[in-house]
């Protein structure tokens, strides 16, 4: 009797221990959201480590970069307050990376696996860094690199909002192929404020059109052409969730 009490007790604890995670991967794209914590920098800062991948590499790999490349790269002049910046912004990828999981175990039961992105990172007073991904994190990052990322780090470089870098994130996480004209994504208004916020804010929803997914339409619009289909889904006369279409250059309209 005591064994089946702990047992559900222990239940009860993982289940909500998967409702409050801050993260949960279980697809290679999922990477791409799941970094809403993240600023503009560094996110730029990963993307540059992510544009280390090959086709050929593999978990044991460790990379070598320069702070000096990443700031040429991201197109900042090389002064000691840039360096600062890169330095801090590998910190805080140290830091905020949390990634989980589900794991099984060798008699069918689930569980979390609770690691991070990177399984090290080291910064030298000569401007090198070295870095290298969690091995359980490793085989996620490199299919995402693989199958679905295919930024330019130019591009990147121009784009200013942390929540316009996000947006393209999903929009590649979600699109089929790359002959694909539009593509549209799909959530909950939870989804799309872990999305861009993180796990630990919360907007309302008028807000969050106002200050995450207006400015990153916005400004996606300008840059690189793209024009959206926003619509809101409603239970009631309140807002829980949203429908975005993202289509290409061709047949430009302005944003809805």
């Amino acid at each position: 009797m005591q064994k089946g009490i702990v047992n559900k007790k222990a239940d009860l604890a993982f289940k909500d221990l998967l409702s409050r995670q801050d993260y949960l991967v279980v697809q290679a794209n999922d990477l791409a959201r799941a970094f809403g914590n993240l600023t503009s920098f560094q996110h730029k800062v990963l993307d540059y480590c992510f544009s280390f991948v090959t086709r050929d590499s593999v978990a044991s790999d460790e990379y070598v970069a320069n702070a000096l490349d990443i700031i040429h790269q991201l197109g900042l002049n090389a002064s000691g307050q840039n360096y600062k910046r890169v330095a801090k912004a590998f910190k805080a990828l140290n830091e905020n990376t949390a990634l989980y999981f589900k794991v099984k175990r060798e008699d069918g039961k689930i569980g979390i696996l609770m690691t991070q992105l990177f399984s090290r990172i080291s910064f030298f007073q000569d401007g090198q860094i070295r870095f290298k991904f969690s091995e359980d994190a490793a085989p996620y990052v490199y299919d995402l690199r693989e199958h679905y990322y295919s930024f330019k780090l130019s591009e990147l470089s121009h784009i200013k909002s942390k929540y316009s870098l996000i947006l393209m994130k999903l929009w590649q996480s979600h699109r089929m192929d790359k002959k694909q004209t539009s593509t549209t994504i799909s959530g909950s208004l939870d989804d799309w404020e872990s999305w861009f916020l993180g796990q630990d804010k919360s907007w309302p929803a008028a807000r969050f059109v106002r200050d995450a997914l207006s400015p990153a339409m916005n400004e996606l619009s300008e840059k690189l052409n793209f024009w959206f289909t926003l619509t809101k889904q409603k239970r009631g006369r309140t807002i829980v969730g949203y429908e975005l279409t993202i289509h290409n250059a061709d047949n430009r309209k302005e944003i809805n």
